[in-house]
């Protein structure tokens, strides 16, 4: 796994979403930047400067420091044209990810109960109705099957939209609508690469939740959408911007990052026969082959920082109004932090993996998303007697939340 690339075009293909659809080339990148300067001053003509922070002891350390190093004005890579029109206009979205205290705290707690043990716990039924349900597609597949559109996606999208409330109906539009947002900048994906297209998306985002906060208002029921359609902070309704943002967040977020730990996750087993051999030879290894599988995957690439005072980090001095990009992707292969980073190993133990954020922003999805692929991964792999790919796998041109849009595999199960 070797570049030839000098260090400054290293840092510079990180802000080519063609770079993210190259695995290899990712991570060899990556590599070279942990290891020559892991504190990198990016400079490329279509975006702000950043520092790329790729190490995981320095990624931890912004982490810990939630009140200097803030998610806003920017949380997520975007070039001047964004930047310049959320300077002018404010942002397209406002979702928890945008946000720092008091807001963050505050807004985050409406929806904590929705994701505490107790009640994701009533969840495991209708997980193992839906794994069993993709255990049927494979078999109606007779053999061959694209994983990523047949299985991965669907069962994610099944799962968090049945949360909100929505029906089924609507899952389709919802289905598009996130590959859309989040491959924005994927011609093969998105309706359109420009700015405007990106806010054309927001849109149909926004009509079709404006309606359901309307419907849920006016008749509520027991499903997350009800909840956050009433919500109340200081005894006064969510904002409109607040509101709708909830809900792309949670359909978006709870559905393209587990699609891609699911279909990434298949991938590194059949790219390591050894490995689905060990797994399926002794299950109650799932728990720790399914963190493995998502700090292999990283499906969340990165998050940004911006520095409220000066400070310095990996030898460099960061100052005040900086901004940092926290590359997850790399603090997961770092190799001061994991032994052996480059290989999967679905009994890796101790797996201080960074793919779900730390500190107040850490992922409230972790627990159910786990357990969507401990289930779905469950109900597969006793049957699974042989698995390889059947062509070439693609992945999302995408910066920020990236996996697999199609995965073909050829496969024998057992007799049930």
């Amino acid at each position: 796994m070797t570049t030839s690339l000098s260090i400054a075009d290293a840092g510079r293909a990180i802000t080519d979403p063609a770079t993210f659809a190259d695995f290899d080339r990712l991570h060899a990148l990556l590599a070279l930047l942990r290891a020559e300067d892991p504190v990198h001053l990016v400079e490329a003509d279509d975006f702000p400067p950043f520092w790329l922070v790729t190490r995981h002891a320095d990624v931890m350390d912004i982490e810990l420091q939630p009140d200097r190093f803030t998610n806003e004005p920017e949380p997520v890579l975007a070039n001047w044209e964004a930047v310049r029109r959320n300077q002018a206009q404010g942002p397209l979205l406002r979702t928890l990810i945008h946000m720092d205290a008091p807001d963050h705290p505050r807004y985050r707690k409406l929806v904590i109960p929705w994701f505490r043990p107790g009640r994701l716990g009533r969840l495991t039924g209708s997980l193992d109705a839906l794994s069993a349900q993709a255990l049927q597609t494979l078999e109606r597949k007779d053999g061959e099957c694209d994983f990523a559109r047949d299985v991965a996606m669907p069962f994610p999208l099944q799962v968090i939209l049945a949360i909100l409330g929505l029906p089924e109906a609507d899952y389709p539009r919802m289905l598009q609508l996130t590959q859309e947002l989040f491959g924005a900048t994927d011609p093969d994906v998105s309706r359109g690469t420009s700015l405007a297209d990106l806010e054309a998306i927001l849109t149909d985002f926004f009509a079709y939740f404006t309606t359901l906060t309307a419907d849920r208002r006016e008749t509520p029921t027991e499903d997350l959408a009800s909840m956050i359609a009433n919500a109340e902070l200081d005894g006064h309704p969510l904002g409109d911007l607040e509101t709708i943002s909830y809900y792309v967040i949670i359909a978006t977020a709870g559905h393209d990052t587990t699609s891609s730990a699911m279909a990434g996750g298949m991938q590194a087993l059949i790219d390591h026969p050894d490995q689905l051999a060990r797994l399926r030879g002794d299950m109650s290894l799932l728990p720790t082959a399914v963190d493995e599988m998502i700090r292999w995957v990283s499906p969340v690439k990165h998050f940004m920082r911006t520095a409220r005072t000066d400070y310095e980090l990996g030898g460099k001095r960061i100052k005040a109004g900086d901004w940092l990009m926290l590359s997850y992707v790399s603090a997961n292969r770092d190799e001061a932090e994991f032994a052996a980073p480059f290989t999967f190993d679905v009994g890796r133990t101790p797996n201080h993996h960074l793919a779900f954020g730390f500190g107040p922003h850490f992922c409230l999805g972790t627990q159910l998303a786990k357990m969507e692929l401990e289930s779905l991964f469950g109900a597969i792999l006793p049957r699974l007697e042989q698995v390889d790919l059947a062509g070439r796998p693609q992945l999302t041109k995408a910066i920020f939340v990236n996996g697999h849009r199609s995965l073909p595999i050829r496969y024998r199960l057992s007799a049930a």
